[in-house]
């Protein structure tokens, strides 16, 4: 649902960036909605490495993992971790398939936490994120970025997650980052790179 520098230097980073985050006005953000769900509407296929950093309470130190994400319209999401271990998680067809280094696994994600983790995410590559009626939206920018905040509406949803955070660049219409915090008030940041758009994505991809 989901899943880089060190986690000290990324705070002080984005505790400045923070500091120079301030509201759109009522016009920018209809603006911004209007780019990029314009600007989204075209993409069949979206493919990123990424890194991931999880912070947790009870831990001394981060997780950091790495990977490739994987997306196909309109609901086909595919996370693949490669390092430091082997782990594989894929959104389609209501369910979800993990591949944990051998073990697989599948469970019904209708209605569940994560197929709504996984609308948001497949939504954000083709706006329809902005109308999902299950979270409330803030919309932030700064020097670089605009930022959407989502907060959950539902209690359900909320037992497990606080809010979600989605950048994107000025230059670009994709995501480049994804802040969540969950409602033990652990972490997650996700940071991709090495975007390609519609480009041809090997079936394998989505399996396990």
């Amino acid at each position: 649902m989901f899943k880089n520098i060190a986690f000290f230097a990324f705070l002080l980073i984005s505790g400045f960036v923070f500091a120079q985050n301030t509201a759109m006005t009522s016009a920018e953000s209809k603006a911004f909605v209007t780019k990029i769900s314009a600007e989204t509407r075209e993409i069949k296929t979206l493919q990123s490495d990424f890194v991931q950093t999880k912070k947790m309470d009870f831990l001394d130190k981060n997780i950091v993992t790495q990977g490739r994400m994987s997306l196909k319209s309109p609901n086909t999401l595919s996370w693949k971790y490669t390092k430091p271990y082997q782990y594989s998680i894929i959104f389609k067809e209501n369910k979800i398939f993990i591949n944990d280094q051998g073990k697989k696994s599948s469970v019904d994600a209708k209605s569940k936490t994560f197929e709504k983790i996984n609308k948001l995410i497949v939504g954000s590559s083709n706006g329809k994120m902005f109308s999902d009626p299950e979270f409330s939206v803030v919309y932030m920018k700064n020097s670089s970025s605009n930022i959407a905040k989502f907060t959950p509406k539902s209690a359900q949803l909320l037992k497990y997650i606080k809010q979600i955070e989605l950048h994107f660049p000025k230059n670009q219409s994709t995501v480049s980052q994804v802040n969540m915090t969950e409602a033990s008030g652990d972490t997650t940041n996700i940071v991709f790179k090495n975007t390609k758009i519609n480009a041809p994505i090997p079936a394998s991809e989505f399996s396990l």
